[in-house]
């Protein structure tokens, strides 16, 4: 099984990820994090004078592609997440779950403020990834996904229910 989790960044994805490698111990899981396949700096566009990571340019989509299918070939269960992980049609379509990460504006500009993984981030460029996350992160016309609240305590009956059907 390949599983996509998408959201806005701090919503809960990669904790989603870890939860569903526990349901399922005793498997082989793979986690693979869009994050990990941003092209150099040289190849990336610039908003103002940043580098512009939340951009679909910025993820080398071929390799992402490539590493699921061969993530697949070893692994009994294959998830892949990250804020543009439904954006690419090919990726998308190699998902046989899709989970959709939800919180609120107010939520992420909180966790955001806290998440120094890269540094202070401006506040301009910190309402920018919500904006590309409505522009590039959402699913479009997805049959067949769950939406967890990134805001409440995943129950893992509810995320057993959905994966098994």
């Amino acid at each position: 099984m390949i599983i996509g989790i998408g959201g806005v960044s701090t919503a809960g994805k990669t904790t989603t990820a870890n939860r569903i490698r526990k349901l399922f111990d005793g498997l082989r899981v793979s986690i693979i994090c869009q994050d990990d396949f941003v092209k150099p700096v040289n190849e990336i566009p610039f908003i103002g004078e940043r580098v512009d990571w939340e951009h679909p340019d910025s993820v080398d989509h071929s390799k992402l592609f490539n590493t699921i299918l061969a993530e697949k070939q070893v692994n009994d269960i294959v998830i892949a997440e990250g804020l543009m992980i439904f954006y690419h049609k090919e990726i998308d379509e190699l998902f046989d779950k899709k989970i959709f990460v939800t919180i609120d504006y107010e939520t992420f500009k909180q966790r955001k403020a806290n998440d120094n993984r890269w540094g202070h981030e401006p506040e301009w460029y910190i309402n920018h990834i919500w904006d590309s996350y409505l522009k590039f992160g959402r699913l479009a016309n997805a049959k067949n996904y769950l939406t967890l609240d990134g805001t409440l305590k995943v129950h893992d009956n509810e995320l057993l229910s959905y994966l098994k059907r």
